[in-house]
This record gives structure tokens, sequence and C-alpha cells, in this order.
């Protein structure tokens, strides 16, 4: 069995440490989101690596790579859209509730 490239090696090693950085983030207390803006640092550049070494995306034709920027755009447009739904919402507090016992629904009353 032939044993695979160096670079491919060195690739796996590098997602593996950054793996591990996230699993390490994941229990260290930071103010504010800071925590999430740090996780998502690095999964930018697993994705990077993916895309960059196991891809060949930077070494693709041009169509190749104008179908991965199309994916990208629709996906930023998927997330935009998204957020605007989230961040338009309004939520009302309506106080606490009893729960529920079964009695408000009775045969025959709809």
């Amino acid at each position: 069995m032939k044993a695979p490239p160096l670079p491919l090696l060195l690739t796996w090693a590098a997602l593996l440490a950054l793996l591990a950085m996230t699993l390490g983030l994941a229990y260290v207390p930071m103010p504010g989101p800071m925590n999430v803006v740090l996780a998502l640092g690095i999964s930018v550049a697993k994705a990077l690596l993916v895309l960059a070494l196991f891809m060949k995306l930077f070494r693709a034709p041009t169509l190749t790579r104008a179908a991965a920027a199309a994916g990208l755009f629709w996906l930023a447009i998927l997330f935009a859209l998204s957020a605007t739904d989230y961040l338009t919402r309004k939520v009302e507090h309506v106080g606490d509730l009893p729960a529920p016992t079964g009695s408000e629904h009775q045969p025959g009353n709809r």
C-alpha cells in the first residue's frame, strides 16, 4: 500500500490541531461574544484548508471556481434572509402561564 502524500498528512494534522483548538475554546470562559468569534475564525480556517488543499479549488478551472463562488453567494443570501427574519421579529413576553392540565379540551368543544 502506497503512503499518502506529505501535504495531505500535514493538512490532516492541521485540521486535527484546529479541531483541538475548537474543543479547548469551548471550555475557556471569555467575555461577550469572543468565544463565538474565535470559533467562527477557526472554522473559516478549517474550511479554507479543505478548499485549498483537499479540493484544490485555487488551482481549479475557472468554471469550477465560479460554481463554488456561486454556492458561497447563495449561502450568504440564505444567511442574510435568516438574519432579517430573526432580527425583525417582535417577541412579546406573556408572563407565567400555567401548565396545561388536559381539561382545556373537552370532547365536542371545538
